[in-house]
């Protein structure tokens, strides 16, 4: 297998492909993540997005980036109504509160809970996205795993197995990739291990993007605060934006539920070590953690 290693949108990439990738598909492969950067993030100050925090409005989209707001505005109403409005793709003002800004300044003040009721406010039409109200998009919740399936359909014309790993969020086609379950507090430990074939396989851990006292990237978007209860989830689906979406969701009462209605396959671990999983889950949980 031949591996491709990048940076992109914060973080380490890999792709892994029989054969060596020419450049025309890595500049393909650069595209799709560049357009959706500029559409979805809230890091930069020309993105779609950003636009429309300071007053609202309405911005137009490109084909592909309104299919993306279809898919992922959908996910979230999901996600929103399992969750009892933990899950929100308007979380960002909570996030920026606590420090987690455009600047990355991580100079936290008092939390801020997301807007109530965001299905009033954010809706996308057939080529635009409407912002009723100024707010902080982020969908941080399912937006990886959504660029990793197009990424990954990008590739789907390869030879073979190819394996997709947005530092986290991966998708297999072709083929299968043994993964290990990386304990959130130790990398060098695996608390066990899941075949992924042919399917997406994401994992959220309140040790990644964690500063100061206590915060992390992972709130409630009722309170503003981070979760306490659950410290990493992971979740298999047949697609990687539903694998995110479960892995976020599962830190929440009606989670677990949510993702067995989407025939997701999960494991999650509390912060006292308990460990949770589904039924069908392809894989084994280690007794005892394995270096």
């Amino acid at each position: 297998m031949h591996a491709w290693r990048f940076d992109a949108i914060g973080t380490q990439w890999e792709i892994e492909t029989v054969d060596t990738l020419s450049g025309a598909v890595r500049a393909g492969v650069d595209a799709i993540i560049e357009a959706f950067d500029a559409t979805w993030s809230r890091f930069r100050g020309d993105s779609v997005i950003s636009s429309l925090r300071s007053q609202g409005g309405t911005a137009d989209l490109t084909p592909d980036a309104a299919a993306d707001a279809a898919a992922m505005l959908e996910i979230y109403r999901d996600l929103g109504r399992a969750t009892a409005g933990a899950v929100s793709p308007l979380i960002g003002s909570a996030l920026e509160a606590l420090g987690y800004d455009s600047a990355l300044t991580l100079r936290p003040g008092p939390p801020r809970a997301a807007p109530e009721n965001w299905e009033r406010m954010l809706r996308s039409d057939h080529m635009s996205l409407t912002l009723d109200e100024p707010a902080v998009i982020d969908v941080g919740a399912v937006g990886k795993g959504r660029l990793v399936d197009l990424v990954s359909d990008a590739l789907a014309h390869l030879p073979g197995r190819v394996t997709v790993d947005g530092s986290g969020d991966l998708r297999v086609r072709g083929g299968t990739a043994r993964v290990a379950l990386e304990h959130p507090y130790d990398p060098s430990v695996a608390i066990g291990v899941v075949e992924v074939t042919d399917a997406a396989l994401c994992a959220s851990a309140v040790t990644r993007r964690a500063w100061g006292s206590g915060l992390h990237h992972v709130l409630d978007g009722r309170t503003g605060l981070p979760v306490r209860t659950w410290v990493a989830t992971w979740a298999l689906a047949a697609d990687a934006l539903h694998a995110d979406a479960a892995a976020s969701g599962l830190f929440f009462a009606g989670g677990p539920e949510l993702a067995d209605r989407w025939g997701a396959d999960w494991v999650r671990m509390s912060s006292d070590g308990r460990i949770e999983r589904s039924r069908g889950l392809p894989g084994e949980l280690f007794t005892e953690p394995a270096r």
